[in-house]
Parts: C-alpha cells; structure tokens; sequence
C-alpha cells in the first residue's frame, strides 16, 4: 500500500474546530462558501500550508511573503495587510486553543461571481479568505522509512503556460501526477521538466546526494518552496556542498541518497525511484540525517524566539 509525504494520523479534536471564512468563525461542519466563488468555479485562488510548533507559526514571514507575490501576480487583492492577516489566522487558532502540533490551510480566492466566467471583471465584492487549522502530525515512520518515487508523463510546464511559482489552487497537473504514481504503485510522482530534466515532485521538492553534494533541480519549473531554501541555507551555512542545477533521472538512479522537503513532513528519505534503489533503501542515509537534524535544530530555535 502506498503512503505519502502527507500521511497523518486522525486526531479527534479535529471534529469540532472552528474555522474562519472572512474573519467569521464556523464549526467545520457549518463551514460553507457559495457555489459562485471563484475558487470553486475557476480554481482562482492562492494559498499556504502554515505550521503551528510550540507556539510559533513556523517561517511565516516567507509564507507570507510567497502569498502577497502570488496575489500580485494574479491581480488580486486581498483585502487585508499582513498585520491584518496574521491577526485572523491568530484568532481562529486562539478560539481552538491550539498552542502546537497543528497545520493550518490559508486559502485565498477572487471572490464571488455574478455569473460562472473565468473574466476577473465580473467578480463581485472582496476576497474570500479560508483558515482551517487541524491538529495534525506528519507520520514518523514515513519520515524514518521513507518513500518511493515513480516518473510521470505528466511534465512541471514553462512560466508562459502556467508559471509554477504561483502556489495556485488550479493543481490540476499535480493531481494528474499524483494519480498515475499512485497507479504505479509509489507514494509520489516525480515529475520533469519539458526538457527532460528533474523538476520536482507533486506535492513536495526533490533533492539527491551524490559524491557528497546535495544536488536541487534550478527552481524554473518548481514552487519556490520554504523548506526547500531552508534546506539549501542550511546546507551553505554548515559547509555541505549544495547546487541548483539541471540533471536526468540517470543522475537520479546512480545517487548515493535521495530526500523531499515539504511544509508539512520536512525532510523525508526517498528509497526507490522507478524501481531503482536509492542508497541501501533502509531509510534516510546520512547527509539525509544529518540535514533533518539541522533542519529540526532550526525550527527550536525559531519556537524559541517567537510565539503566536
């Protein structure tokens, strides 16, 4: 049976959080948008997956950052500030009691439609802003076991298609990705470029470890993923070779470690890609160890300095 990145355990306290819709909170059960709002039409929309550790919403200041890029990009105005913003994701956290071990879905779309059309011009009224938090913990034995990876057809496009920095809610691709793996009998889908080159994955970044290196794919056609820096800066700050480059999936097969990064599981192993076994497929090799270590240390510092 194939597991992913995301796989998590079901928490009870889930069945009654409240979640907020424009800055008003809902019981999950209650929680509605109109069958005109772009997102569900279009798929017009934005967002981020946030984590709550100890107290502290984990590098929000890029999360953030990489949500106002992306809404500028697609003209669309949401409607708040960042203070403001913060202020309603603190809110609904605080209306929860939630204080750690949560992950939170901030999901901002055009807004409402007077008709169902793709034309931004016919949307009417502000933003729809979404914040669901859930507790929810990634699976420590996917993070210690790791994964496999199969190569998809589905390819990571040019920016003149549908630019892959856009963190949109239009992931039609990744889906289709996401399925064919899954058909394959992997956990996730590794996807390439239109050259042929390694891209990234269908819902987290992929990293190899050859000769010592740490090798990323050059970041055109993949998000422009937080833990993703992370991982590189801390590769630079600890003296461990690391490049943002092209390489093929011959690269892939001969590397010595593989791993994915993702907001929500950090650092996992990647055993296997397309049947071929990455290092000795007993789990995370040590570079790998190494870095999810560092990548841990880093995020205690960080709940050490600041709070919600």
């Amino acid at each position: 049976m194939s597991h992913g990145t995301h796989e998590y355990e079901d928490d009870p306290r889930n069945a009654d959080i409240r979640i907020s819709i424009n800055g008003e909170l809902f019981h999950r059960d209650e929680a509605r948008v109109s069958v005109f709002d772009s997102g569900f039409i279009l798929g017009d929309g934005i967002w981020e997956g946030i984590r709550l550790h100890q107290g502290n919403l984990l590098f929000l200041d890029a999360h953030l950052r990489r949500l106002y890029e992306g809404a500028k990009a697609l003209d669309l105005d949401i409607g708040l500030t960042r203070e403001e913003l913060t202020r309603d994701i603190r809110a609904v956290l605080e209306a929860n009691g939630m204080v750690s071990d949560v992950h939170i879905r901030l999901m901002v779309t055009r807004g409402l439609k007077r008709t169902p059309y793709q034309d931004p011009r016919v949307t009417v009224g502000p933003a729809t802003v979404v914040v669901i938090p859930e507790y929810k913990l990634p699976s420590a034995d996917v993070a210690e076991r790791g994964i496999r990876l199969f190569t998809v057809h589905v390819r990571r496009g040019p920016p003149d298609v549908q630019d892959n920095k856009l963190n949109s809610h239009s992931k039609l691709n990744c889906i289709l990705a996401c399925i064919q793996a899954t058909k394959a009998g992997a956990d996730e889908a590794l996807m390439l470029d239109t050259r042929g080159f390694v891209a990234t994955c269908n819902s987290t970044h992929f990293f190899i470890v050859r000769d010592g290196e740490v090798w990323t794919s050059g970041g055109g056609y993949c998000l422009g993923g937080i833990t993703r820096r992370n991982v590189i800066d801390l590769c630079k700050d600890n003296a461990i070779p690391v490049y943002e480059r092209d390489f093929s999936l011959t690269d892939v097969y001969g590397a010595e470690e593989s791993f994915v990064t993702g907001t929500f599981a950090g650092l996992v192993p990647v055993n296997e890609v397309d049947g071929r076994t990455i290092g000795d497929a007993a789990g995370a090799g040590p570079l790998t160890q190494r870095l999810q270590s560092l990548y841990h240390d880093a995020i205690a510092r960080q709940s050490a300095s600041t709070t919600v």
